[in-house]
């Protein structure tokens, strides 16, 4: 019997915004916002200070609700869940937050457990033994764990958020200015820790960062996000020819061209 070829099947995307808009009063920050993060996928969204890249990360965890627009998880609309339906999503998503936002009044292992033990009810010992696992995927030692955020450098602090941010195998997760405030050094460091950390937790990743050796290190595919709309995304390896003169402006940090700078203007 002869067997017909049929089209490979398209997986569908793990995360999917489809013309989402956020303003706040005159202001318009997301403007038609488009994007798509397949499963597996590292995207990095990279953008200009203030050009709404932290507010797609807040629409999509639900700290903010889009005027208008579609956001969709693993085919899910996500907008006007309750919040019992939020949680559950949420339970899926894991976050670096830009300045690692340890607790200080707690241990390291503390602040890795902190979701298993507040959100999910899960005993301390077990809990503990967890968070020092993930600490060990990111380089620290059990004797780091007994210690206070605030004993910690900042590199440190960003291996530890790591770690919290890995804590509950998530199938997604968020990196919101993985290397601000690191030194060149201890900023590749994370990224080799990102790259690693995601891969072995089989997660899909969601990086906002301005830092484009530290895009060029993480990212699958990159995407420009300019006056709230998407305005090219391809492939890290299509950065350098991507043909968009908004992209080469910013990828080469000239003070020449289309983007809108207003500094240079007064």
């Amino acid at each position: 019997m002869t067997r017909t070829a049929t089209a490979p099947v398209q997986a569908s995307p793990k995360i999917a915004m489809r013309n989402v808009k956020k303003a706040f009063g005159s202001k318009v920050v997301l403007d038609g916002f488009d994007l798509d993060v397949m499963p597996g996928e590292s995207v990095v969204i990279i953008g200009g200070s203030g050009t709404g890249k932290s507010v797609s990360l807040k629409c999509i965890l639900g700290l903010l609700n889009p005027d208008s627009g579609e956001i969709d998880i693993d085919g899910q609309p996500i907008l006007g869940l309750s919040k019992q339906d939020r949680d559950a999503v949420n339970a899926k998503i894991g976050m670096l937050f830009q300045n690692a936002a340890l607790f200080d009044s707690i241990s390291v292992w503390e602040n890795v457990a902190f979701t298993l033990v507040q959100g999910e009810g899960m005993a301390r010992s077990k809990a503990r033994d967890i968070a020092m696992e993930k600490l060990g995927q990111v380089g620290l030692s059990a004797e780091i764990g007994e210690r206070n955020p605030a004993q910690l450098s900042g590199g440190m602090r960003k291996r530890v958020g790591l770690a919290r941010a890995i804590a509950g195998d998530p199938d997604i997760i968020f990196f919101d200015e993985p290397t601000t405030g690191l030194d060149p050094i201890m900023g590749h460091i994370i990224d080799k820790l990102i790259v690693k950390c995601v891969r072995e937790v089989g997660a899909t990743a969601l990086t906002i960062t301005h830092d484009m050796a530290s895009a060029r290190r993480i990212a699958d595919r990159v995407t420009m996000l300019y006056k709230g709309k998407n305005i090219w995304t391809d492939r890290i390896e299509k950065l350098d020819s991507s043909g968009n003169p908004y992209v080469h402006q910013f990828v080469n940090g000239l003070a020449e061209g289309p983007i809108d700078l207003p500094i240079l203007k007064n």
